[in-house]
């Protein structure tokens, strides 16, 4: 995409999330994100070189076998603190009603997932989900980050900014619905974070195959699943490959996927 473009995305998503917060009745506030680029938080990759930038994903490949098995990190990760709590004004985890909620999600206009959201098993991040939804915060966001590897098969969208960074001025936990296997289905959507359990936000991942994370930090929330168009995703977008990969072996996909619109409502 040209300057001028990436310019414009960039001025437009901003002022998304200033209308957003308008609504909510949030205060301005200015303070340092961390870059939540990556689904796996608080853990390090084994080999030396995601060690010396403490990369926050830990898929160690096996030699020759391509494919990636999640891994502890050598480094340990903080404990939260007995005051971790929410930051910030978090949608109420009443709004999910304990019910299953359906709806949409369209990517670049002619990629729609049907989405199925768990209010009971997932209360409080169906409960934002759903928020977010409804005040059309998704709607002009990019997904940023495609891991397509045998075994790490995820898309992650959702991020203010486009970029990985950036949310909708709140921060909150606890996790909810986590797989105690670690192994996340295709067709899972779960809420990705730092490494604090509660550092979740706006950002969320498809699971395009099915995929193993390791838990040793608590796991991902799963807010719900893809009931439809999840081989439009991959045949579409997923299987075009990633655009230079980084150390973990994930980045930018190369068809540049955007949210235009998402749509929810409760199960009667």
């Amino acid at each position: 995409m040209a300057p001028k473009n990436q310019a414009r995305d960039n001025r437009e998503a901003r002022e998304r999330l200033r209308l957003y917060q308008a609504r909510q009745g949030l205060h301005e506030r200015q303070r340092r994100r961390r870059v939540r680029d990556n689904v796996v938080g608080g853990i390090v990759l084994v080999v030396v070189a995601a060690l010396a930038t403490g990369s926050q994903l830990a898929f160690a490949g096996a030699q020759g076998s391509g494919k990636p098995t999640a891994s502890a990190s050598a480094t340990a990760t903080p404990t939260p603190s007995a005051t971790a709590g929410n930051t910030g004004d978090v949608p109420s985890k009443s709004i999910a009603k304990h019910s299953t909620w359906t709806g949409t999600l369209t990517l670049n206009k002619d990629v729609r997932l049907g989405i199925e959201l768990d209010g009971q098993k997932a209360p409080q991040a169906a409960s934002v989900e759903i928020k977010l939804i409804q005040e059309q915060f998704y709607n002009g966001t990019t997904c940023h980050r495609l891991a397509d590897s045998t075994g790490l098969q995820f898309l992650q969208c959702g991020s203010a900014n486009g970029d990985g960074t950036g949310d909708a001025g709140f921060e909150y936990g606890p996790l909810e619905n986590v797989p105690s296997d670690g192994e996340y289905a295709k067709g899972t959507i779960a809420i990705a974070r730092s490494s604090s359990p509660y550092s979740q936000s706006t950002q969320f991942f498809i699971v395009t195959g099915d995929t193993t994370l390791d838990g040793s930090t608590g796991g991902y929330t799963v807010v719900g699943k893809v009931t439809s168009g999840l081989s439009d995703l991959v045949s579409q977008i997923t299987s075009k490959g990633i655009s230079d990969p980084g150390s973990d072996g994930t980045g930018e996909p190369k068809v540049k996927t955007t949210i235009t619109g998402a749509t929810i409502e409760r199960d009667q």
